[in-house]
């Protein structure tokens, strides 16, 4: 197939991008490189040294005679760029991941507030007025999140996207409809993903569109089997508060020495997955296409279920790391169980990576190759959901302004 991959320069756009051309289909990338701008803008970059784009996809081709190609579009401000491209190439399916996808990000300023919304909901709402526009017939996969259910407790699974409900009428009959599972995100950038939820309801009802929506767990690990292949064409690896994903934290804090950092009780479960994984699931959605004027697939993409306080455990043993527990910077209840659906992935044949030592010492074997390269500063969680909790953050988990004026 010819693929484009929106925002494929990104944490999972990138490995997205390498699987998908490995597996033999025609890439393209579209991107405005608006991640590298927000490493510039916080003062922290990769953890990972990272090339520029077109450098990366040279070496791609170098190793493995495949082209990815790339074009700079903003899919959030270039819609008639974006249109006049879908035009031209008139891909056979496409894979969304241009979007801000931090919640912490989001939740820094009104300013952030307002970039994430404009940025998230602008970009997928062009890309589907485009392609209803152009009567152009390609499966779109998104990338969604788990956090679109919220994380309270119901003692109920998750279904994948549709709750089943009995509605009274006024007659006193019980008629039977599937709905979108109640939306209750707990952040600005959670909140984009529920109005992209709706958008892609209204486009596939009112003009057919084949739609996968996939709501993704938190990622973890740093390695897919491509960007094994050669340095320059590694993934990225966030550490900072505001982009590092809670496990991914956890291990590089233990490389360098650093207090595990678990904020509230720890108590939060949630949902995992594999970087190689996620990419799996991706190649899956895509060869799996929902019919056109059918209902939107939805998968809920994870493959596990993990306590915070229970990760840093984990960690600590196999690190002898200390677990700090700081104020919660974050809106949300101290405790929560979470029992999610996959079944949809396993049935279609994925065989899920799970938590094991070996892959936990390769992504601490990662952090301490570049340990030079961490700005320990950056660690620390601030970014707060409400003022009030701002004024609770713990800017100083390591204790060192303590010990410099003792």
């Amino acid at each position: 197939m010819k693929i484009a991959v929106m925002g494929g320069d990104g944490f999972i756009g990138w490995p997205t991008s390498l699987h998908l051309s490995d597996a033999g289909h025609e890439i393209h990338i579209l991107d405005n490189l608006s991640r590298r701008w927000i490493d510039t803008e916080l003062g922290v970059q990769s953890l990972t040294p990272m090339d520029s784009i077109q450098e990366r996809t040279r070496i791609w081709h170098a190793e493995t005679g495949r082209r990815i190609h790339f074009h700079l579009i903003d899919l959030a401000k270039d819609y008639e760029l974006l249109k006049k491209w879908l035009a031209e190439h008139r891909p056979d399916a496409i894979v969304h991941f241009a979007e801000q996808r931090a919640a912490p990000y989001s939740m820094k300023s009104d300013r952030h507030k307002n970039y994430t919304v404009n940025n998230n909901v602008s970009a997928t709402h062009n890309l589907l007025n485009a392609l209803v526009e152009l009567n152009l017939d390609a499966h779109l996969v998104h990338l969604g999140t788990m956090g679109v259910y919220g994380y309270s407790t119901v003692g109920a699974a998750i279904p994948e996207g549709y709750l089943p409900v009995g509605i009274e009428t006024a007659d006193g009959r019980t008629v039977n409809q599937d709905i979108l599972y109640p939306a209750n995100p707990g952040s600005i950038y959670h909140m984009t993903k529920c109005v992209d939820q709706l958008l892609f309801q209204f486009y596939a009802k009112n003009d057919g569109l084949r739609i996968t929506d996939l709501h993704q767990g938190i990622v973890w690990g740093t390695h897919t089997e491509q960007t094994r292949r050669h340095e320059q064409i590694i993934n990225r690896f966030d550490y900072d508060g505001d982009y590092g994903t809670v496990l991914n934290r956890f291990l590089i804090q233990a490389a360098i020495g650093y207090p595990l950092t678990v904020h509230g009780t720890g108590g939060q479960t949630r949902a995992f997955i594999h970087i190689q994984d996620s990419v799996r699931c991706i190649e899956l959605a895509l060869k799996n296409p929902p019919p056109r004027n059918a209902r939107v697939e939805i998968f809920n993409q994870m493959t596990e279920t993990h306590r915070v306080r229970d990760l840093a455990e984990m960690i600590a043993k196999l690190s002898g790391a200390e677990i700090v527990y700081l104020p919660n910077p974050r809106k949300e209840a101290p405790e929560n169980d979470l029992i999610v659906k996959n079944d949809k992935f396993l049935d279609l044949g994925l065989a899920p990576i799970t938590l094991q030592a070996g892959l936990l010492s390769e992504i601490v074997d990662v952090a301490r190759k570049y340990t030079y390269r961490v700005d320990r500063s950056r660690v620390p969680a601030v970014s707060a959901w409400t003022k009030d909790l701002a004024a609770t953050i713990n800017h100083d988990p390591e204790g060192k302004r303590l010990k410099s004026v003792s």
